[in-house]
This record gives structure tokens, C-alpha cells and sequence, in this order.
């Protein structure tokens, strides 16, 4: 299996990945303040979308790829 044939599968994975869960959330934290060996830290959930046009994209440039590496040159 060549790279381009990787490629192609790993970028239909991915569009359908975005497609199905359409982001996904990640904790991150923060230090608000620090007063000698006293910190104050804060826990932020963050979200990022995943814009389904990104999605389809994968997909469309992954079957392209993919198809692409099965030409015989």
C-alpha cells in the first residue's frame, strides 16, 4: 500500500468522523492568580465545531486521493 492510498483512507476517516460527531470539547486549564505558593486555577471547557462543508471536503478530496493511487500510471 503506497502513501497515496493512506492518505485517501486516513482523509475519508477523517470527514466521517466530522460529519458523525460534529466537533468535539477539551478541558483546559487556567491560572487566574498566584500569591506566594497560593494559585488559583480555573478549569475552561472549550468546544470546537467542525463545519460540515470541512467535512464533506475531507471526504470528496480523500475519494480523489484514494482512486488516484489506484491508476496505473
Amino acid at each position: 500500500m503506497n502513501a497515496s492510498k493512506i492518505a485517501g483512507i486516513i482523509l475519508l476517516l477523517a470527514g466521517m468522523a466530522g460529519l458523525f460527531t460534529g466537533g468535539f470539547n477539551f478541558t483546559r486549564e487556567k491560572t487566574q492568580a498566584k500569591i506566594g505558593t497560593l494559585e488559583l486555577t480555573v478549569k475552561e471547557e472549550q468546544t470546537v465545531n467542525i463545519p460540515q462543508w470541512l467535512s464533506f471536503g475531507a471526504l470528496a478530496l480523500g475519494a480523489v486521493v484514494l482512486v488516484m493511487g489506484f491508476r496505473k500510471p
